[in-house]
């Protein structure tokens, strides 16, 4: 009886761990609308201004984390960084918590994207 209490517990406390650290949408919209993100990829950030700025709703936030991760490195890394000026300073100010709010609002938009098989 013990046993299965304690197993309990522990497996209720992952959870609450993993709800803890997990994304927030309202905050990564209100981070992405301070930075103002829309000026470049567009309304909803599905209509880029201009045909070299990617569509960014709908894409997966994992990827929208690890882009931003890469453009807040630069060239100090030459495998991982991304080499973007007006990217490299809009990420400076952005935490990893921001970051990943940030590409959880980004896939919560829709958009569209086309996933060939």
């Amino acid at each position: 009886m013990k046993v299965a209490l304690v197993t309990a517990v522990l497996l209720s406390s992952i959870g609450l761990a993993n709800l803890a650290n997990a994304a927030s949408v309202d905050k990564g919209q209100a981070l992405v609308e301070k930075a103002n993100c829309a000026s470049c990829h567009g309304a909803g950030l599905n209509a880029p201004i201009l045909p070299v700025y990617p569509k960014l709703a709908g894409q997966y936030s994992d990827y929208i984390y690890y882009a931003l991760k890469a453009y807040k490195v630069g060239n100090g890394n030459a495998q991982y960084g991304r080499n973007n000026a007006i990217m490299g300073s809009q990420v400076l100010a952005f935490s990893d918590a921001d970051m990943q709010d940030i590409g959880a609002y980004i896939a919560s938009l829709p958009g569209n994207f086309v996933i060939k098989k």
